[in-house]
């Protein structure tokens, strides 16, 4: 079914915003982001503050803080020990998926309707695509109640998505073998984000238009709450922004390293049969196999890297820089079984790369925005949780508005307090 509307309803009472201004220039970024332990310098005496802000990790959701802030009219100082989506960075790598269907979690399907219109908008400016249309098509063994969940939050906010049975999936998407399948999501509007060069772009426009980067190793806050070391040499701000992904455990062990779990993650490429287009993009969406649960997803062939594929199974506890990022031989096998039964096209066809990042996890799958507990002037932003990359606009804008308000969480399941100390992953 379909339901007929307009996604204005749902964005109404959201932030309007802005396009990125162009002016000057500021720091050039290369490509691990290992931060400085905690200072007890106290910046108590210091005087009138250097910046409005400082925006410690330039991955997705400190490039897009640092953003919105600066649409604020704020001076921002954008801080990353190793270079906006850098090899070892969550936010690196080349493609995210970015859909909708979020089951019974509706703040999480505005968050990505909202951030698709920023995601478009910036694709629309850079020279090369930051988003392809692919669509996501997400499947399912049978009525479940992530499922029925799904529809319902789209009924509920007048959302259009597409159920397709399965004559009609098999129809629709013929290198696919839908047995099993009882009916599947899909979502012509969404598709695939180039990761790395979304962030990098959006950095180069935080720099044109004002904003200043380095590259540099930044420490945990001051005494305080107002300045850092950055490099060695002490930098001070009304407000500081840590968006440091799988090291802000590093550098609050004592407040977060029981709270967040970072996990190994694992995705794989295969090559494209050459006597067919069957795998690229316009032929093959984005797609997810619920698979009762047990989930795994991939994308077409985007910009020929080859047919993407993953197991979204939390890895072993990883540690972002001393974890091997070479895929084992076993998950290649668990790839190959599973691509063998749904995609028989690619029986045979050689795997030719992969890559091994981390998920930042909070113990749920809820992200993390609040204040420091123990500071008034500073901010914790990350557990992206392996879905946090498609929502880097919105949170970029609602970590800003908690910034500018002198708030904490925005929403209460993002609040330090809400992470548990056990891992129990239900946002999927």
């Amino acid at each position: 079914m379909t339901q007929k509307t307009s996604r204005r309803s749902v964005l109404m009472g959201m932030t309007a915003l802005g396009a990125v201004g162009a002016t000057s220039a500021g720091t050039a970024f290369s490509g691990p982001e290992v931060l400085g332990k905690s200072s007890m310098v106290s910046d108590t005496v210091m005087p009138k503050k250097a910046w409005d802000a400082v925006v410690v990790g330039a991955g997705v959701f400190g490039a897009w803080t640092a953003t919105h802030l600066q649409r604020a009219g704020k001076k921002v100082l954008l801080l990353d020990a190793a270079g906006p989506s850098h090899v070892r960075a969550s936010s690196g790598g080349e493609t995210r998926m970015i859909r909708s269907d979020y089951g019974a979690d509706a703040i999480y399907t505005k968050m990505s309707l909202a951030s698709l219109d920023e995601w478009k908008h910036l694709s629309s400016g850079a020279g090369l695509p930051l988003f392809h249309g692919t669509g996501v098509l997400f499947f399912f063994q049978k009525m479940v109640d992530y499922a029925a969940a799904t529809i319902e939050v789209h009924k509920n906010l007048a959302l259009p998505i597409q159920v397709l049975d399965n004559t009609a999936l098999t129809t629709k998407f013929p290198q696919v073998n839908f047995e099993g399948i009882e009916f599947g999501f899909y979502e012509p509007e969404f598709g695939v984000l180039m990761a790395r060069r979304s962030v990098q772009y959006l950095v180069a426009q935080f720099i044109k238009a004002g904003g200043t980067y380095k590259r540099a190793v930044a420490s945990a806050p001051h005494t305080g709450g107002h300045s850092l070391d950055v490099a060695g040499e002490t930098v001070s701000a009304e407000a500081i922004i840590y968006a440091c992904g799988p090291w802000l455990p590093k550098i609050f062990p004592d407040l977060v390293a029981k709270r967040l779990f970072v996990t190994r993650q694992e995705v794989a490429f295969v090559a494209s049969p050459t006597n067919s287009n069957a795998f690229m993009p316009g032929q093959l969406p984005g797609w997810a196999d619920f698979n009762d649960g047990n989930l795994f997803y991939g994308f077409p062939d985007i910009e020929g890297r080859g047919f993407k594929i993953a197991h979204d199974k939390h890895g072993e506890t990883f540690d972002p820089d001393t974890g091997s990022r070479r895929m084992v031989e076993s998950s290649f096998d668990t790839l190959r079984t599973y691509m063998n039964r749904r995609f028989p096209a690619l029986t045979g066809q050689p795997f030719v790369g992969d890559r091994v990042c981390q998920y930042t996890n909070s113990s749920n799958g809820d992200f993390l925005m609040d204040k420091h507990p123990d500071f008034e002037s500073v901010y914790l932003l990350g557990a992206g949780s392996g879905h946090g990359f498609k929502h880097g606009p919105e949170v970029g804008r609602m970590a800003a508005d908690m910034m500018l308000a002198g708030a904490g969480a925005p929403v209460a399941r993002f609040s330090l307090a809400s992470k548990e100390t056990h891992h129990h992953r239900t946002v999927i």
